[in-house]
């Protein structure tokens, strides 16, 4: 048996819930890694709206995503997935796939600039309102770093109150790695 890293398994999980064509989001592009896997999985027949709020972010996935040849696409914006509902508008109700978030900070950057618990929130919320039936969040929660404790507290209250009859919410993690590994919350709409 091999159980798969963080990042492995929250591709592995988006992988299962995309297919080519469909619309998704990725809420944190950082150095782009993401929006390349799921550019490569939607195809041209499908859209990947990817956000974040540096600069240096989105020219990171920019360059990625040329090289690769996937920008066609892509939408990047520059601007907090707090605001994501303000570019979906009513164009993708009920027909977005997936979103993907990676939060914490950008790696190799100002690590003063975070995700933050309520700009986190209300971007889960706006994309759970436009998720299709079987559509899937997932959010690799970085929490080692200052103000990493209160974003994961805020998420985890927030998760397991989700109702049980339309979401469920997966937790998945390692149990004796470094003080603050971090973990999985796949949140999969359900009706």
């Amino acid at each position: 048996m091999s159980i798969e890293r963080i990042l492995d398994y929250a591709h592995t999980l988006m992988g299962r819930s995309i297919q080519t064509g469909d619309v998704v989001i990725d809420g944190t592009c950082g150095n782009g890694h993401d929006t390349t896997f799921l550019a490569n999985h939607v195809g041209k027949e499908g859209h990947v709206y990817a956000f974040d709020i540096q600069q240096e972010a989105i020219l990171n996935t920019q360059r990625r995503l040329n090289t690769q040849g996937l920008d066609q696409q892509t939408t990047l914006i520059y601007d907090s997935h707090a605001h994501i509902q303000k570019y979906l508008q009513n164009d993708h109700h009920g027909n977005i796939a997936a979103a993907i978030y990676n939060l914490g900070y950008l790696p190799g950057s100002d690590k003063s600039i975070i995700t933050k618990p309520e700009g986190t929130i209300q971007s889960v919320e706006s994309v759970l309102a436009t998720l299709k039936k079987g559509g899937l969040v997932v959010l690799v929660v970085y929490h080692g770093h200052p103000g990493g404790s209160e974003e994961k507290d805020a998420l985890m209250s927030y998760v397991t109150e989700l109702d049980a009859k339309n979401y469920q919410v997966l937790y998945y993690g390692f149990i004796n790695k470094k003080k603050t590994p971090p973990f999985i919350l796949a949140i999969e709409r359900l009706k």
